[in-house]
Order: C-alpha cells, then sequence, then structure tokens
C-alpha cells in the first residue's frame, strides 16, 4: 500500500530519511520541507510545489515530478535516473552531482541551475529552457538537447559529450574524460 499525501501541506516538514516509495505527492506543498536522504522511488509530484525544500541524496528512480516547481531546490547526489520531469521549473536548483539517467527533462526549465558533475546519459532534454545552467564536468553523453533555449556553446565546452548527444544545430561538442 503506496502513502496517498496529494494535496497535503508539508511546508517546512522534516521528512529526513522517509521511506515513501510509490507515495502519491500529486500537488503536495512541500516548500522548505526537508526530505534529505528519503526514499521516494516511483513516488508521484506531479504539480507539486517544492520550492527550495532540501532533497539531497534522494532515491526519486522511476518519479514522476511533471510540472512541479522546484525552484531553488536542492537535489545534489540525488538519483533521478528514469524519472519524468517534464515542464518542471528548476530554476536556481542544485542537482550538482545529482544522476538524471535517461530522465525525461522535456520542456523543463533550468534556468540558472547548477549541474556541475551530474550525469544525464541518455536524457532527453528537447525543448527544455538552459539560460545559464552550469555544466561543468556534467555527463551529456546520448543526451537530446535539440530545440532547448538559451544554450551557449561555453555551456556544452564545460560538459562532457559523446557521439551520440543530439546538439542543436550549430553547436559541437568534444568528446573527453569526465573524472
Amino acid at each position: 500500500m503506496h502513502a496517498d499525501l496529494s494535496k497535503a501541506n508539508l511546508i517546512g516538514a522534516d521528512l529526513r530519511g522517509a521511506s515513501l516509495p510509490g507515495a502519491d505527492l500529486t500537488e503536495a506543498r512541500l516548500s522548505g520541507a526537508n526530505l534529505a536522504c528519503a526514499n521516494l522511488e516511483g513516488a508521484c509530484l506531479q504539480g507539486a510545489t517544492i520550492e527550495f525544500a532540501l532533497l539531497p541524496r534522494v532515491v526519486l528512480v522511476g518519479g514522476c515530478l511533471r510540472e512541479a516547481d522546484m525552484s531553488g531546490v536542492v537535489l545534489a547526489e540525488t538519483d533521478l535516473s528514469e524519472a519524468d520531469i517534464r515542464r518542471a521549473n528548476l530554476r536556481g536548483a542544485d542537482l550538482h552531482s545529482a544522476r538524471m539517467d535517461g530522465t525525461n527533462l522535456r520542456e523543463a526549465r533550468l534556468g540558472g541551475a547548477f549541474l556541475g558533475k551530474a550525469s544525464l546519459r541518455g536524457a532527453d532534454l528537447r525543448g527544455a529552457y538552459l539560460r545559464l545552467a552550469r555544466f561543468e564536468s556534467t555527463d551529456l553523453s546520448g543526451a537530446d538537447l535539440r530545440g532547448v533555449e538559451g544554450l551557449a556553446q561555453v555551456q556544452i565546452d564545460a560538459a562532457v559529450c559523446d557521439q551520440q548527444t543530439k546538439l542543436p544545430e550549430g553547436f559541437h561538442g568534444r568528446a573527453r574524460d569526465g573524472g
């Protein structure tokens, strides 16, 4: 049985280490909450308000964060592999060393987000907004960045790309060691 916390008011809640795999947190209010080291594998946070919350080292594999407001959230070292983060707001988010392999980030707003040393292998970023997003040593191997907005060549130069990385027309990547 999965926890039903849809539309719950959890603003500022201390949920460190919580085990909520598969939980329904649709449209929940989690602004400023602390979920450090929580297990939210397969959880649904669609349309949730999670701005300025602390989610470092959280397991969100296969989770749904579609259209969630995660502006300013800390997701450092979080595993978001295979998650659905389409049309989410991640402006100014801290995603350093996050694992986002195979994640769907189509049309996500990542302006000013820090993705240093994150892994986005095979991620779908088509149509995402990336102005001022930081990609220092970010692994974009096999990622699809066609049609993104606000991207500059200097951002790609800081990242690790491979031959399968799909870049917007006019951009070029260099395969190099990310370690």
